[in-house]
């Protein structure tokens, strides 16, 4: 659909202009998407040329990558802080 494939282009250019922001102040080898839109695969097409076509140099050689567990990753981290004891204590 049309309508879709424009408003998931206009969803990516806002995407790379935020992450720019991120790309010119701590320069990360590879910034990684989580949460539900992770899972759109075709969001990852272009995303990080437009990236580094936007940032200071122009010239960011990073890469942007899926999370591991998809939209499940932040859960799955915030349950690794959490110590047996913790569990125990709070049952």
């Amino acid at each position: 659909d049309g309508a879709a494939r424009e408003a998931l282009a206009r969803y990516r250019d806002r995407l790379a202009r935020a992450l720019t922001v991120v790309a010119n102040l701590i320069d990360p080898e590879v910034i990684v998407l989580g949460g539900g839109m992770s899972n759109v695969d075709a969001l990852y097409e272009g995303l990080a040329q437009a990236i580094a076509a936007r940032s200071f140099s122009g010239a960011w050689a990073g890469r942007v990558a899926k999370a591991r567990w998809g939209d499940s990753s932040g859960v799955r981290g915030a349950a690794l802080l959490w110590s047996r004891e913790d569990v125990l204590a709070v049952s």
